[in-house]
């Protein structure tokens, strides 16, 4: 046999295992052939080309494995359960830049599944290699390693503190100074993930200055780009009051408001859960959101938008609303009760309904002024539909039951709360008396308007226990009236008149 010979038996062979890694990697983007492989066998065939003497076969062979793990957890458990894992941690360091992207890749595509796989990572050693990576001269290397980091320490602390521990912060807040626009993105995402599970996380990437870069990031043209700033001020402010005051002292209003009107849905979501985040810890924050247009801009954006999209938004009017009567006075002001109004009676969603529902009892709470800016709005009826109906969650029948309650404790505009009187429970009926009883006494106009409509006949018909607080708001109201008047409209006076018909005896001459 010739040299020439033996030598095509070596170029067929590694052809073979050239087109064989290709296709397993074509095969593998294309979820329906995923099952197919996983039964051929196709990990342990993979596993020996990782050290293959020819580097593109190495590389090819780890996209694959990377599009694999990144598939569904049985395919990244066998990823870890092959001792893989080291063996790509120790070429990362070694191998080209290729290598380096792909491997990185496959440590992503295993650590996203659920904290134990990632926490395999993070045994492996492999995060002291990312750090590295980092640091490479390659900004696709370096957007691996951040997508790497991103999906580790999203699970919880525990994982990102080990993030932290590797050094990954300072590197990552580098990378969103870069100019290449998906590596700022995904650093960006990296440090959002970081920051939003505990204060002391948080600290660690307000630390190394990241507030400012994110700051001044919120206005780029790139919507994906602006998502993932957004998120992360978000994950930072969330905490407390100085990291909320810290990342409004980075200039973000009015600057922020202008994402509020996006044409990217996840933009305007993002920008909402922003400026929420700031206004629910104190009084003074949430003014300085309504003195920079805030409250507006967020009523406009919920207006032009639906869905979870709006949840945010709806939140943040809750909170500012809560803080003081002011504050609720400028919700009301900027026309945000006939927008919540909207959304409780359009949004499908049980969840979105509870939300505005919580947000018109912050509203609603605070004066009878407050009050009747609500329930003109034809509100509690909707409330207390929500609050009877066997199809609502229970989330929103006791978040519609407190929003009563709230709003009828300092409602004094008696149209909205007549219908109630026929229509509420006990429980909620109690509340609605014992509006009456207080106004009635004080208001002539009110009290014959009360008689006339029915109102003060409803009130004897409702049977209340001796001595409860339901029968003592009756008797107020009854004391506003001449006693011949209640027994009038009392049930059975009509039967009682009829029967002295019935034996009165005219005189005769």
């Amino acid at each position: 046999m010739s040299q020439r010979q033996v030598l095509q038996v070596f170029e067929q062979y590694q052809k073979a295992r050239t087109q064989f890694v290709q296709t397993v990697a074509e095969l593998a983007t294309r979820p329906q052939n995923i099952e197919t492989l996983q039964n051929a066998g196709v990990m342990s065939l993979l596993r020996p080309l990782l050290l293959d003497v020819v580097p593109t076969i190495q590389q090819t062979a780890v996209l694959a494995l990377g599009r694999l793990a990144n598939y569904n957890d049985d395919l990244a458990e066998a990823v870890v359960k092959g001792g893989i894992l080291p063996q790509l941690v120790y070429s990362l360091v070694e191998q080209n830049r290729f290598y380096k992207k792909a491997a990185a890749f496959v440590l992503r595509a295993v650590g996203k599944h659920s904290p134990q796989l990632a926490q395999a990572i993070v045994d492996c050693g492999a995060l002291d290699t990312l750090v590295v990576c980092l640091e490479d001269f390659d900004p696709g290397v370096r957007e691996a390693a951040a997508w790497a980091f991103s999906y580790i320490a999203r699970h919880n602390a525990e994982l990102s503190q080990a993030v932290v521990d590797a050094g990954a912060v300072p590197l990552l807040v580098l990378c969103i100074q870069e100019p290449e626009i998906a590596l700022k993105g995904i650093a960006a995402s990296a440090l959002s993930d970081i920051a939003k599970h505990s204060p002391e996380l948080a600290q660690t990437v307000v630390d190394v200055g990241a507030i400012a870069h994110l700051a001044q990031m919120i206005l780029n043209p790139d919507a994906k780009l602006k998502r993932q700033v957004l998120s992360a001020l978000s994950q930072i402010a969330k905490h407390s009051v100085n990291m909320a005051e810290m990342v409004v002292e980075a200039e973000i209003f009015p600057v922020v408001l202008t994402c509020l009107k996006d044409k990217d849905d996840y933009v305007k979501k993002n920008a909402s859960t922003l400026i929420r985040e700031i206004a629910k810890h104190t009084p003074e924050l949430s003014q300085l959101i309504v003195n920079a247009g805030g409250v507006a801009a967020v009523i406009d954006c919920i207006a032009s938008c639906k869905g979870n999209i709006r949840l945010p938004g709806i939140m943040m009017l809750g909170y500012v609303a809560a803080h003081s009567e002011n504050l609720a006075m400028a919700v009301i002001i900027s026309k945000g009760v006939p927008m919540l109004s909207v959304c409780l009676s359009e949004e499908p969603e049980d969840h979105i309904k509870a939300a505005a529902t919580w947000a018109l009892g912050q509203i609603g709470r605070h004066t009878p002024e407050h009050a009747r800016a609500v329930v003109v709005t034809n509100t509690l009826p909707v409330l207390l539909s929500l609050y009877m109906s066997t199809e609502s969650s229970e989330d929103l029948q006791i978040k519609s039951k407190k929003a009563l309650k709230n709003i009828l404790q300092q409602c004094t505009y008696l149209p909205a709360l007549e219908p109630l009187l026929y229509d509420a429970p006990p429980n909620i009926l109690k509340h609605v008396v014992g509006q009456f009883s207080k106004v009635l006494p004080h208001d002539c106009k009110a009290r014959r308007l009360f008689v006339t409509s029915g109102g003060l006949k409803k009130i004897q018909e409702i049977k209340a226990e001796p001595g409860s607080l339901l029968q003592e708001y009756i008797n107020s109201i009854n004391s506003c009236y001449p006693e011949e008047i209640v027994r009038y409209y009392s049930p059975g006076y009509s039967d009682t008149l009829l029967q002295r018909v019935d034996s009165y005896q005219p005189l005769t001459h």
